[in-house]
């Protein structure tokens, strides 16, 4: 089974207006309400693409409520853990440009930490954790590499999407899967990325270490997949982006959904290529749909030479 981690979630208040005014009365012409946060977000493309897995979070109050009633409506599975906090709500205004407006995520009580590590260490070997978004709390480093040891004394499968310290140190735990961005890349290398060729180098770093399987995000720019067998790049499909949020998170989905069907680790790259480019493509999550029909649009490119169609 494959369990999606969020520790930080939101309600995200996404409205469309053609233009926003800071200090004036701005009328939205559309408006969403969207379960947030990036393991969420991977739960809702997985499933999109014909593959089951529980969403598991720690959300509290009307907010939370909403998050779990909203995923069970699209037939996901959620196991979450009660907080006395209200889930965060982010608001998200698309036009001319993108502005956020993100709220505070709430400390991770040691009850509830206690409570996810009981799951964790409960689940079976050949499992998929996916660990996304921020580690809140200032030791959040240190639980996150304490729920990496369960997942490796279990042999559950460790898919890692965060940011800040924890990144680094997950980095050492031998995950099954890590996906920075150039951003991020640059935090657990201490040196600003600046070309693809700077990446590629930082991504060999991580395998060194360890990682099994490194996917750099670089927006429209496509991605790269390192690995001990293998390296290759991959060129973006071309589209109007529509919406950039969750296109990280399916690019996570697509792998491991393909993956998990039998896939070669480079044509689950190309999924996972094609289903993140579906997803900025579109205002909310990409479709499978839309995944088919752009996967024989990314071009996969061995960097040792030739290209895989």
């Amino acid at each position: 089974m494959i369990y999606t981690c969020t520790l930080t979630p939101s309600l995200d208040y996404t409205v469309y207006l053609p233009e926003f005014t800071a200090g004036k009365l701005n009328r939205s012409e559309e408006v969403y309400y969207y379960p947030g946060g990036k393991g969420i977000n991977v739960s809702r493309v997985l499933k999109r693409l014909g593959t089951d897995n529980v969403a598991m979070a720690v959300a509290g109050g009307f907010t939370g409520d909403y998050i779990g009633q909203f995923l069970r409506g699209e037939g996901i599975r959620t196991d979450f853990i009660p907080t006395a906090d209200t889930t965060r709500i982010n608001v998200k205004i698309k036009s001319a440009e993108e502005t956020e407006l993100n709220g505070p995520g709430p400390e991770l009580a040691e009850e509830a930490r206690q409570q996810l590590l009981g799951r964790v260490r409960r689940m079976k070997s050949g499992d998929w954790l996916v660990l996304a978004g921020r580690i809140p709390g200032s030791d959040g480093a240190a639980f996150a590499v304490e729920l990496a040891g369960a997942c490796q004394s279990r042999g559950v499968r460790l898919v890692v999407d965060s940011s800040g310290p924890a990144l680094k140190e997950l980095a050492n735990m031998r995950p099954y899967l890590m996906k920075p961005n150039g951003e991020e890349l640059g935090e657990l290398s201490g040196k600003e990325i600046e070309t693809r060729e700077d990446a590629l180098e930082q991504a060999r770093g991580l395998v060194e270490k360890g990682v099994q399987n490194v996917i750099v995000s670089l927006g429209g720019d496509g991605a790269l997949f390192v690995s001990q067998e293998v390296e290759a790049s991959a060129e973006a499909p071309r589209g109007k982006v529509v919406n950039t949020v969750g296109a990280g998170d399916s690019l996570v989905s697509g792998f491991i959904a393909a993956t998990g069907a039998g896939a070669t680790p480079l044509e689950a790259f190309r999924r996972g290529v094609a289903a993140g480019s579906a997803t900025a493509f579109r205002s909310d999550l990409c479709r499978k749909e839309d995944v088919d029909a752009l996967a024989g649009q990314v071009t996969v490119t061995r960097l040792e030479g030739g290209t895989e169609r």
